[in-house]
């Protein structure tokens, strides 16, 4: 009996051990699920209202297809054009592979689609139970033309294979008329068995494909017009997969060959791919987590993955690209798209330049090139975050950019009528952005977003005070420290909101804080969901509601006071009483108990959006909001480690209590920052770091210099 209860016993242990081994030798892409944002919301409690016929929830928003970390080539399906990301999940069918893609109603471009038979409509039923896809990698059988398509990617190039059933009537579709921009012409040619062109759809893009088998024809129907296609017809009889390799240039054709031959041509489809997923595994390598639930895992990894895909690289091997005036240049540094910073000056922008430092201080000299030809730093939507972003990668050590003209231009941006900032004058002489009276206003209200310019500017103001401050100009740095208070004008003190002000300097009268706008005093947003946005000035803001209890008391009524089903906005959805999950005017808010002293009540509401407001639904693909270029996937990222960016241009981080036991974070310094949380409790008792309790609730940058040790102690 002894004998038989030491065999199981060992038996058992060798079984652990087995396990533990596997466990380590598990590769976190493998964690990853790129189909994770592609199925709608739909479930009223969550959305907080019931979709009227026809819509379809702006939530998430991606795209499940290949691409590498911000690179120029995201390879991925379509299953609708002008559908933020071209691919829903729900959908039967799928109409073509794009080259370009970034979930925002745009890009989509260059479609190519195996076919067979004749026809003029292009489409093919397909299933999920057919569908799979890892970073750097998408493949589908197309159920109508009977052939598997696989597809990968380098940086500047598309990889296609075609495995067709039948090797007879084949035919690649260029599909060059559709793109989810409007297209204004096109064109293709056969030279040899390559064949080049372009798409213009208010930029150009360029390309150039090979085929390694033999192109018969190539069938042209309308070129450069809107109902026109192209179709190159493979030979008959060609055994194996057909092949396809694509180089896209936003430059010239001349430049897509040469991305193509650099990038492409002396490799096979595995070589490929096995890169691909490489490359991706030592990304996401920097950040190995332990303990926490599969679900957690999963979804902090594919957060990860969808936080580092834009912006998107935009020169070609040879380092050209086409600037802002449209000119092709020769840069020495790699030219990116401009960052959606309305969005991604909250977190992601400074999970780039944590993560892939070299790709943030190439952003930031493109947001100067594009400075020095236009006169400003580029915007995006909304606000001036450019200020937030440049100056919290400066003070956060990525000081290898132009420091003194990024700046001149930052402050032309923050001072001069005509560029950046809208209705920057009013803002100077008033010290804010008055909104007339609107005697009916609704959901799309035309106006100035006056309250919302008013708040963003103002935090604007001190991001580029503290660059300012670094760079010894102590004038501009008063000034805007001076202005930084100007969110204070918009705080009525009647009624405890931010609230627009007529010309005159009287309030609006027709104000109602739950109902939503998308730009009449606020952008995207309602009166209960700007009203805790002073990120620069939190001890300022508690001040005008009356003091801490006060301000509590305010928060929790944010968090309770039940939206209002018949107030409909797309994009203002997924609500915890007044707060909006789904959009990121107030994804600050959760945080604002720390500054009251009531950490434990914060945590209650995050771990309620981390556990209950992504990777939801029937299939576990449905996320709360937007993805909005990774901001989303960047807020549910740094949330769950335990150190979020609450004032993304200082270089400090607030702790909160990580989702895991531990993190091992190896920063650009090779230094390892460890984060560990002992215990099951949720509620912040102590902060530890290097083994020393500290005061107040955030850690510097310093860490990921140096290195070192955060301990987040429970109850």
């Amino acid at each position: 009996m002894r004998t038989r209860t030491t065999l199981k016993l060992a038996a058992a242990l060798l079984l652990a051990s087995a396990s533990c081994v596997n466990a380590q030798q598990k590769k976190l892409s493998s964690y990853v699920n790129t189909f994770i944002g592609t199925a709608p919301m739909n479930d009223p409690k969550i959305l907080g209202y019931t979709l009227p016929d026809g819509w379809r929830s702006w939530a998430g928003l991606t795209f499940p297809g290949s691409s590498l970390p911000n690179a120029m080539v995201q390879l991925s399906p379509i299953t609708l054009y002008g559908s933020g990301a071209g691919y829903q999940y729900e959908d039967a069918t799928i109409i073509g592979f794009t080259h370009t893609n970034k979930g925002h109603w745009n890009l989509c471009n260059v479609p190519l689609m195996p076919v067979t038979g004749k026809g003029d409509k292009f489409a093919s039923h397909f299933s999920h139970q057919k569908e799979s896809a890892s970073p750097g990698f998408y493949q589908v059988y197309l159920d109508d033309y009977k052939v598997k398509v696989s597809l990968t990617s380098t940086l500047r190039g598309g990889f296609h294979r075609y495995e067709f059933d039948n090797n007879k009537d084949r035919s690649i579709l260029f599909d060059l008329a559709r793109a989810n921009n409007r297209v204004n012409d096109w064109e293709i040619e056969k030279v040899g068995n390559a064949l080049q062109g372009y798409q213009n759809v208010g930029e150009v893009i360029y390309f150039y494909a090979v085929v390694n088998t033999k192109i018969d024809s190539l069938e042209k129907h309308n070129e450069g017009k809107r109902d026109g296609y192209a179709l190159a017809h493979i030979a008959d009889g060609s055994k194996g997969p057909v092949e396809v390799k694509i180089g896209i240039s936003f430059t010239s054709v001349a430049n897509a060959k040469l991305n193509l031959q650099q990038e492409l041509a002396n490799k096979t489809f595995e070589q490929v791919r096995t890169d691909a997923a490489n490359i991706w595994e030592n990304t996401l390598s920097k950040i190995q987590v332990k303990g926490g639930e599969e679900k957690d895992k999963r979804m902090f990894y594919s957060s990860l993955y969808r936080s580092l895909l834009w912006p998107c690289l935009r020169s070609d091997v040879n380092g050209e690209y086409t600037d802002a005036k449209r000119q092709v240049v020769k840069g020495n540094f790699g030219y990116y798209t401009e960052p959606s910073l309305w969005d991604t000056y909250r977190n992601k922008d400074v999970l780039l330049g944590l993560m892939s430092p070299k790709v943030a201080i190439d952003v930031i000299k493109s947001m100067q090139d594009h400075g020095d030809k236009t006169g400003f730093i580029p915007t995006f939507f909304h606000g001036d975050h450019g200020a937030s972003s440049i100056t919290g990668a400066y003070l956060r050590g990525l000081t290898d950019f132009d420091v003194k003209d990024t700046y001149r231009l930052l402050l032309r941006n923050a001072n001069v009528e005509g560029g950046a900032r809208p209705f920057i004058s009013e803002y100077i002489k008033n010290g804010y952005i008055a909104e007339p009276e609107q005697p009916n206003p609704h959901v799309e209200t035309k106006g100035k977003a006056g309250v919302s310019k008013t708040l963003e500017y103002s935090y604007d103001d001190y991001s580029l005070a503290q660059l300012a401050k670094a760079l010894g100009d102590t004038a501009n740095y008063r000034t805007l420290m001076a202005r930084s208070k100007n969110y204070k004008n918009v705080f009525d003190k009647s009624t405890n909101f931010m609230r627009g002000r007529q010309p005159n300097g009287e309030w609006i009268k027709n104000f109602n804080p739950q109902y939503p706008y998308y730009e009449y005093m606020f952008r995207e947003a309602n009166a209960w969901q700007v009203s805790f946005y002073a990120p620069h000035d939190m001890p300022g803001l508690i001040e005008l509601y009356g003091g801490k209890k006060k301000f509590e008391a305010k928060l929790d009524s944010l968090f309770t006071v039940p939206w209002n089903p018949e107030y409909k906005a797309r994009n203002v959805e997924t609500f915890i009483g007044q707060y909006c999950q789904g959009n990121q005017p107030d994804h600050e808010a959760p945080f604002a108990y720390y500054f009251v002293g009531k950490p434990e009540k914060s945590q209650k509401q995050l771990d309620y959006i981390m556990k209950n407001l992504y990777g939801i639904g029937k299939e576990g693909l449905e996320l709360s909001g937007m993805d909005d270029a990774g901001e989303m996937s960047s807020w549910y990222v740094l949330t769950s480690l335990g150190l979020y960016t609450f004032s993304a241009t200082d270089p400090e981080y607030l702790v909160t209590v990580p989702l895991f036991d531990e993190v091992k974070w190896t920063t650009n310094t090779g230094k390892v920052l460890t984060i560990k949380k002992p215990g099951k409790g949720r509620a912040l008792k102590d902060i530890k770091v290097n083994g020393k309790s500290i005061k107040g609730y955030f850690v510097s940058h310093d860490l990921f210099k140096n290195g070192g040790n955060i301990e987040v102690v429970t109850r």
